[in-house]
């Protein structure tokens, strides 16, 4: 039995509103326990609403999301999903709510009742699963941005999380502390054998999965591993790379002629920015020089005051 598996699933914000929008159309996937899967696509592809699906922050507008069998539309199992599935967002600072590191990191625990013996191990125990341990009485707010972001991680171990989902973790950080988040996740997944959900638009990232899923529009349009899909669909992740970055400077609408050759601009009927490694370049304008105009000093006029007074003549 499949960890995770999305049997035909559907979402639809504000539905029957007049700005109603499906965000995710008819999604079909399933992820085995101890995967390191990615999930690749443009912005308003849907990555981030199925992966609230996958903890039960969302539910399905039509078809199923099962986590360990378990329905996340069941309001009975929703708690028993969320303790399965620990979610990380992009920007740790809106996870992180205490003064001190060890007090966050302990929250999740402390929040269900757990025993304050069984608190402080677990918030020691997740802290050196993310080499943080001696940071645990800092604030969190002298941590660099790296750091929050393992701290969050942290948050999510402590409640004896099985699968953790990464709403593009790295996206606000600096390569250091991308690397920090990456090395920390890749460690998890390979010696503890948590699974692994990781939403990104870095490649280089998504070269270490073991599964790349690519999202387009709501539906799920590529599957596999970086090997099958260069086998059965002729992309390599250079291609990937172009595909997914080139489609979000036009708002994932699909190239009629399918992606450009390299350099050139996809068609639609009429000239389009010019691409460079597939991301969009904007034309710089020609710097036209300005003609120097010489000053026009113009003549002080004397009120007619103080002419009358200059023509008198003096006494």
């Amino acid at each position: 039995m499949a960890f995770i598996e999305c049997k035909n699933l559907s979402h639809v914000y504000n539905k029957g509103l007049e700005n109603e929008y499906k965000a995710l159309d008819g999604i079909n996937l399933k992820i085995h326990k101890g995967e390191f899967v990615t999930i690749l696509g443009t912005n308003g592809s849907g990555k981030s609403t199925l992966a609230k699906h996958f903890n039960a922050l969302l539910q399905p507008t039509a078809g199923q999301c099962l986590v360990e069998g378990m329905d996340t539309g069941d309001e009975k199992h929703i708690w028993d999903i969320r303790g399965k599935v620990g979610m990380v967002f992009q920007n740790p600072d809106n996870q992180i709510i205490a003064a001190i590191v060890e007090d966050d990191v302990g929250f999740g625990p402390e929040n269900i009742g757990m025993e304050p013996h069984e608190i402080r191990r677990r918030v020691t125990a997740a802290l050196k699963a993310v080499n943080m341990e001696e940071f645990r009485h800092f604030a969190p707010h002298l941590l660099s941005g790296g750091q929050k972001q393992r701290i969050a991680i942290a948050g999510a171990l402590a409640m004896n999380t099985e699968c953790l989902v990464l709403d593009e973790p790295t996206a606000m950080l600096d390569p250091v502390g991308r690397q920090e988040v990456i090395s920390t996740v890749q460690r998890l997944n390979q010696q503890q054998g948590i699974t692994v959900i990781n939403i990104t638009h870095f490649m280089e990232e998504a070269a270490l999965s073991d599964r790349v899923l690519v999202m387009k529009q709501g539906k799920l349009v590529l599957e596999g591993t970086l090997e099958d899909i260069r086998s059965r669909y002729g992309k390599s992740i250079t291609d990937l790379y172009r595909e997914v970055y080139a489609d979000m400077a036009y708002m994932g609408q699909p190239y009629p002629g399918g992606m450009p050759a390299y350099g050139q601009p996809p068609v639609y009927g009429q000239p389009q920015q010019p691409y460079y490694n597939g991301m969009p370049q904007q034309p710089i304008p020609p710097v036209v020089p300005q003609q120097q105009v010489p000053p026009t000093v113009q003549p002080q006029q004397q009120t007619s005051s103080n002419s009358d007074s200059n023509s008198q003549p003096k006494q």
